[in-house]
């Protein structure tokens, strides 16, 4: 980027190394929360008066993605500040909204700068525009762009939006691209939980004994492992494919489905006593169904049916799952005191 007047920046739609590494960074932990570009108004490679202005948030994965899908497009491109979050996100969140499109229009003088009075948003935010204000206090028309910003191109050619461009799905790319952060979040989780299992396996009457803790906890371990594969990996990608309604039930019947071949198909099972099989029946499933629900959740519902269900799943979900913690704490409890002869 390059400074060009104050409030409008000079960029180009092609990436940078550093663009790269950074997009992977933002798919891998915690950065992409601070990952955010300043406000404001944009040329895009040889932008002029009669080029077409694309609004958007200023989340800078969002920002690079436009810019870069615009590659042989001169345009405007007006950043609005959404507290660094994407622009669905920030339409559910109230902050990619009429006032700030207003606001913006404004702050960037843009009436000075382009001859036309076209604003193109984002589908994914157009629940949070109203049109006629737009046009009414800044004077320019707002028109609804395709949903994702690699349509733009043929977009600005014909002018109109195709069904395909105007529908929301998410194929199997798309939910790949979101799972290395929740892999990533599930392991902190596992790491502490492998911690607890080997005090658990060792825990004997005089203290913990690390020879007798090993076996155990590799076998929990490998279980545990295998609730993270299947929550926040394996159920988020075939998520449509699992012929249940609920988030959290599909993650619960993928993560059954992997903890019994764990258990029986890679024959960890012989070596568990009854109590200890059934409570990793138990609890590994709901540990997967609790990171599949929190994949789901971080996808912003506007349709109101749909958060009206996701509200009534949390509901149920909530005390399903902690009952399910209790229950297999019991059998691993009741495990252990069978090992030590108490029952």
């Amino acid at each position: 980027m390059t400074a060009l007047l104050p409030g409008r920046i000079r960029v180009h739609s092609r990436w940078t190394g550093g663009d790269r590494w950074n997009a992977v960074r933002c798919r891998l932990g915690r950065f992409r929360m601070g990952y955010a570009v300043a406000p404001g108004l944009y040329i895009l490679d040889a932008a002029g008066p009669g080029s077409p202005v694309i609004v958007s948030g200023n989340y800078r994965l969002t920002f690079d993605m436009v810019r870069r899908d615009l590659a042989g497009v001169p345009c405007w491109i007006l950043i609005l500040d959404t507290g660094g979050i994407d622009v669905w996100s920030a339409s559910a969140a109230g902050t990619f909204s009429t006032d700030a499109v207003v606001a913006a229009v404004k702050r960037s003088r843009l009436s000075e700068v382009v001859r036309h009075r076209d604003l193109i948003i984002p589908r994914l935010g157009a629940a949070g525009i109203d049109a006629a204000v737009v046009l009414q206090h800044c004077g320019f028309a707002v028109r609804v762009g395709p949903v994702r910003s690699k349509d733009l191109p043929m977009y600005l050619g014909s002018g109109e939006t195709s069904p395909s461009m105007s529908e929301v799905r998410f194929s199997i790319t798309d939910r790949l691209a979101l799972t290395p952060w929740e892999v990533g979040r599930s392991l902190k989780a596992w790491a502490v939980f492998v911690l607890g299992a080997f005090l658990y396996s060792g825990a004997t009457p005089s203290g913990v004994l690390v020879d007798r803790a090993w076996p155990g906890t590799w076998t929990l371990a490998a279980l545990g492992l295998g609730a993270v594969f299947a929550g926040s990996f394996l159920a988020p990608a075939i998520l449509p494919w699992v012929p249940l309604r609920s988030v959290a039930l599909k993650g619960w019947a993928v993560g059954a489905a992997v903890c019994a071949a764990i258990l029986f198909g890679a024959g960890l099972a012989s070596g568990m006593d009854p109590f200890q099989a059934a409570a990793s029946l138990v609890f590994f499933p709901a540990a997967s169904a609790f990171m599949t629900r929190a994949f789901g959740a971080a996808l912003p519902l506007h349709d109101p049916a749909a958060a009206q269900a996701a509200r009534r799943e949390k509901r149920l979900f909530v005390p399903l799952f902690a009952a399910a913690c209790v229950v297999s704490a019991g059998l691993f409890v009741l495990s252990k005191l069978r090992q030590w002869g108490l029952l």
